[in-house]
């Protein structure tokens, strides 16, 4: 078995890799330090699951779970994240991932969740599950938020944790004009005028 751990915590890799090491101790396990890093290596060896942090610098989650099925999509993909399953994990699996977890409940959950995604069945927790049924039952866009693209989500909560532009630009490895660029559609879509919005959004709607 060969696992690919891809977070920009070096903490968090390490501790997933202890978790796997004990559970599959003839496995294989590489980390990798951000999404750029995930791709270089995804050609090293055959990987029988990637598991990804949604937020990282340069490429996310996202993209890479994009990336992933698009070029390689016999490889699943694990995603983990600090971020409640409300808001992310419908977006995950639209994406194409087999899995979602928050680091809350890694510990207990991973193994579980590899398991299962080895198994060539999607790891859905029940609180995931009533969130997808409740997409597909009403895939209505009554709050404003489900109308922000991916990559405008992303900087609507770095936006929403109240971090400058140039910084955000430089996280995401992207120009200050195209985040400029990406703040205009949040506020336009979402029907507000200023980061304070984003930010009283934010803290309403439960975003951490």
């Amino acid at each position: 078995m060969n696992i690919l751990i891809g977070d920009d915590h070096s903490v968090v890799r390490k501790g997933l890799k202890m978790i796997l090491t004990e559970a599959y101790p003839h496995a294989y396990i590489e980390e990798a330090i951000d999404g750029a890093d995930i791709i270089k290596k995804i050609d090293d060896r055959v990987w029988s699951v990637i598991i990804s942090d949604i937020s990282m610098p340069g490429r996310s989650g996202l993209d890479i779970v994009k990336f992933v099925k698009d070029n390689y999509p016999k490889i699943p993909v694990l995603i983990l994240s600090v971020h409640s399953p409300e808001h992310y994990a419908v977006r995950t699996f639209k994406a194409g991932a087999s899995g979602y977890l928050t680091k809350e409940t890694a510990p207990e959950e991973l193994v579980k969740a590899i398991e299962q995604i080895l198994n060539g069945k999607k790891y859905v927790t029940p609180e995931i599950a009533e969130l997808l049924i409740q997409y597909h039952v009403d895939e209505d866009m009554d709050q404003p938020h489900k109308t922000l693209s991916d990559r405008e989500m992303e900087v609507f909560q770095l936006l929403a944790k109240g971090k400058k532009l140039s910084d955000i630009a430089e996280d995401l490895s992207l120009s200050v004009n195209t985040i400029s660029t990406y703040r205009t559609r949040i506020l336009e879509k979402m029907h507000i005028t200023s980061n304070a919005d984003i930010t009283r959004y934010a803290i309403e709607h439960g975003f951490e």
